[in-house]
This record gives structure tokens, sequence and C-alpha cells, in this order.
């Protein structure tokens, strides 16, 4: 457990609420990270704007996450602009990449299906690819990076020396 996190806080309104707040505050950070990528690559290589604003972007969508989204991100000392330890920002990062791997898969895929796809089919692929990778990475930042104490399912355990074996519970019922 990453230290100085809480790990009591209830997940505000379910998941449901939780997931509309992904997708309005991730949809606006891509929104924006568009936005400025386009004009930080009118001074700088194209190459290095992009890969600029993707960790501006990925540690902005990790805090608004962790903060609103998920509200585990809280430090109990509330110190400094980040509130998410590494290794939330870390993990985050990796539900990124695994989302941009997905979304690259699915147009080489097109690509190699065939050689030149209309505009909308193109469109189509990679919206649907980005919208499953998106579900994907919700549920991997819900179920996994942000979860807290309460929100983590209890692993099941079978306690042979409690339990009685079926034969033995067979001859107390008869």
């Amino acid at each position: 457990m990453e230290r100085g996190l809480r790990t009591d806080t209830p997940e505000p309104h379910g998941a449901f609420a939780s997931f509309i707040r992904f997708v309005i505050l991730g949809g606006g950070v891509g929104l924006a990270s568009s936005a400025a990528v386009v004009l930080l690559a009118t001074f700088l290589p194209f190459a290095l704007a992009n890969a600029l604003i993707a960790v501006v972007s990925t540690v902005l969508a990790t805090e608004l996450h962790a903060r609103f989204t998920f509200a585990s991100g809280r430090r109990r000392g509330g110190r400094g602009l980040l509130r998410c330890g590494l290794r939330h920002h870390l993990k985050s990062a990796g539900t990124a990449a695994a989302a941009y791997g997905v979304t690259t898969l699915a147009m080489l895929v097109l690509y190699a299906c065939e050689s030149a796809p209309s505009l909308a089919v193109e469109q189509i692929v990679y919206l649907s690819a980005s919208a499953l990778a998106g579900i994907g990475r919700f549920l991997t930042l819900r179920l996994y990076v942000f979860a807290t104490a309460r929100s983590r399912p209890a692993p099941v355990t079978h306690d042979l020396h409690r339990s009685r074996p079926h034969r033995e519970l067979l001859t107390i019922a008869s």
C-alpha cells in the first residue's frame, strides 16, 4: 500500500458515477491535450511535442482520476501539487501505454486487411478500439490502481480445518 494514502474512503456514488467522471475527465484531458500538441508543435518538432504532452496529460489525468473519479488519491498531509504517489503514476502510465498498444494494433490490423480504408472506416476502427481500451483502463484503474481497502474484493479462502468433509456431514445428518 502506498504510504500516506487514505484507504478507507469509499468511492462516492458507485461504479456508474465514477465511470461517467472517468469519461468526462479523461475526455477533457484528451481534448486539451490535442489542442496543446498543436500549439506546442509550432515551437518544437511534432514527435517531441507529442511526447511531452503525453507525459503531462497522463500525470494530469492520473491526478484527476485519483481525486475525483475514484476519490482515493488524497494524502493525509495534503502538501504539494501531486497528491498521488509514484506507484499510482507508474501504474496509470502502464494502463495508458496498454491503451495506446490496443489502438495501434487495431489500426495495424486494419491496414493489413485493407491498404486504403476510407476515413469513416478508420474512425470507426480507431474509436471502437479506443472505447474498448478505455473500458479496460477504467476497470484496471478502479479495481487495481486506485482500489481502496473497502473496494478490493476479499480473497476467497477455504479453511480445511474448520469445515467438515462432505462425507462427515452426511453421517451427521443421518
